[in-house]
């Protein structure tokens, strides 16, 4: 398992009034899109963004998602969303935990990414060259 102290990104987040329920809350499919963006913004900050990998062939696919909810969040909350990365053969594993600006855990995740390269599973070979100063 990933280190959760060992985040190599992070970045804030702020919930906007559609993505709460009738009860206050973020809904919790919402999560997991804060989740990916947090994931996109770090694929553009390692130099390469999702449009650009899609071009060359390689779509990075979620194979799995693991998400426990600790707290919930209300609109117009500010939360900061990090993730820590690992490689596991073929699974780029992605730790990500969403803390309230207190520091209380909101969410914890762990999402196993594979890649495909023209359509067809591969070892991740490509993103992993991506990737060689985070893993």
């Amino acid at each position: 398992m990933i280190d959760p102290v060992n985040y190599i990104f992070e970045m804030p987040l702020k919930v906007r009034d559609y993505e709460v329920d009738s009860q206050g809350i973020v809904n919790n499919a919402n999560y997991q899109h804060y989740l990916e963006h947090t994931r996109h913004m770090f694929c553009e900050r390692a130099g390469i963004s999702f449009r650009d990998m899609h071009l060359s062939g390689l779509d990075p696919v979620v194979r799995r998602i693991e998400i426990d909810y600790l707290h919930s969040l209300g609109l117009g909350d500010t939360m900061i969303s990090k993730l820590a990365l690992q490689r596991q053969g073929p699974l780029f594993v992605f730790r990500q935990d969403i803390f309230t600006l207190k520091g209380e855990p909101v969410v914890r995740a762990t999402v196993n990414i594979v890649c495909l390269e023209d359509g067809r599973l591969t070892r991740g070979e490509k993103l992993a060259e991506a990737f060689k100063d985070y893993i």
